[in-house]
């Protein structure tokens, strides 16, 4: 392998077959809670609606999640992720069947809504297995000193499966409706089934098969705590998300403040994507690693401003702007949070330390979501997003001024020391 390659994962075939699986998959669930929040919001008109989908995601992803990571630990990565995204395969099976015109039409909207929401829920259960399975396989199908390389193009691939997918999603509700489209999502989960059959099964690294899962859970949880370095990444990332979540309030501002319906609505939810698919496309090739700590202080104030300049805006492409920009900057984030992840955690103990950060920062999306439905609710939905948006600022504020050592963060050495062989 060449220093500095940018293509040395992409040189793996099982990698590349990983990143088109990953990529269908992400589609689907992106493209699937799009669809979602139109359908449920349209239903509706009510913005607490719209929190109460991202509180159906968030109950059984913090209440699962670490009992997932300790049985990520413990069984086969391959088929254990198969067997997860056969499980969403039948939440999206269950949602198009419920979209049907004629199931709507002899049910009420009551009904409609609860039959949502448990699907909702159910697949909440599966993601909390989805995203610690990932992330441990994915450091059994390539070498150690190319992880760095290998969890940027893996993170490029998840948000161009976040751009392509609300993209789609809101052409495709406008053009064949809420129910075909939700048969597209059902199609790109069987296509991710597929891909995945084509990876070997791998080994089971860890050393303590059969441990008693309070002292695996215990354990887990005191690494990351005991981590200074990847808590401090996970903690400020959480709050940004959780005060920052204004992609749950979308579907109000494309129909009634900007006027822009389901493909303007398409383009809104993409345009985050779009600009963190360009900088972890840059990171490839130039290195975010030297002054970690400050390159993600920074982003993340940037990502605050964004978020409130969006919140002010009565204009699209201001808004799609706005949107795109803080999409660069939540790029950086995750780019510099996957590269202290995998740099700092034990092959043994992936699983578990996967699970806590989807707690702390997975489950704010949908935490963020359920807090942005009820300040839009009390507070109106502009005067929401930019209170969220001015405390992501004080949350950086804070950090910065409280972890002097945060401040310092560099994560050059460790790279080099990989890429050395030490």
């Amino acid at each position: 392998m060449k220093k500095n390659d940018p293509y040395a994962a992409l040189r793996f075939r099982e990698f590349n077959i990983f990143l088109f699986m990953r990529f269908a998959m992400v589609f689907a669930w992106s493209m699937q809670f799009v669809i979602i929040e139109w359908e449920v919001y349209s239903l509706t008109k009510n913005p607490l609606s719209l929190g109460i989908i991202g509180l159906m995601e968030i109950i059984p992803a913090i209440s699962m999640a670490l009992f997932a990571g300790h049985i990520v630990d413990q069984k086969e990565k391959k088929g254990l992720l198969l067997k997860c995204i056969i499980g969403f395969s039948i939440v999206s099976l269950g949602l198009f069947l419920v979209t049907l015109p004629f199931i709507k039409s002899k049910i009420g909207l009551s009904t409609i809504l609860y039959t949502v929401y448990v699907l909702v829920f159910l697949g909440g259960i599966v993601r909390s297995f989805i995203g610690p399975t990932i992330f441990s396989l994915l450091s059994l199908i390539v070498p150690k000193k190319i992880y760095p390389n290998a969890s940027t193009w893996s993170s490029s691939v998840w948000q161009m499966g976040s751009m392509f997918g609300p993209a789609i999603a809101g052409f495709s509700i406008g053009i064949i409706g809420v129910h075909w489209s939700m048969c597209l999502v059902f199609l790109f989960s069987i296509i991710a089934i597929i891909s995945l059959s084509q990876i070997s099964e791998k080994p089971i690294l860890n050393p303590k098969i059969g441990e008693p899962v309070f002292d695996s859970l215990k354990e887990g949880v005191k690494f990351v705590f005991k981590n200074k370095t990847i808590l401090g990444a996970i903690s400020l990332d959480m709050f940004a998300v959780l005060f920052g979540g204004a992609m749950a309030l979308l579907p109000i501002f494309a129909q009634d403040i900007l006027k822009v319906g389901s493909e303007g609505f398409g383009v809104l939810r993409a345009a985050p994507a779009v600009g963190a698919v360009i900088t972890m496309v840059f990171s490839a090739y130039i290195s975010l690693n030297k002054k970690a700590g400050i390159k993600l202080l920074t982003a993340i104030f940037i990502f605050g401003l964004c978020i409130i300049v969006f919140g002010l805006s009565k204009l699209f492409w201001v808004s799609v702007f706005a949107l795109f920009l803080s999409g660069i900057a939540d790029g950086v984030s995750v780019v510099i949070r996957n590269t202290i992840l995998q740099l700092h955690t034990p092959d043994h103990m992936r699983g578990r330390v996967a699970s806590v950060n989807s707690i702390f920062v997975g489950s704010s999306n949908e935490l963020g979501a359920f807090e942005s439905g009820i300040t839009a609710k009390l507070m109106g939905t502009v005067t929401a997003v930019v209170f969220g948006g001015t405390l992501t600022l004080v949350t950086v504020i804070t950090t910065a001024l409280l972890l002097p050592s945060f401040r310092k963060l560099d994560l050059k050495k460790d790279v080099d020391a990989l890429e050395n062989g030490d």
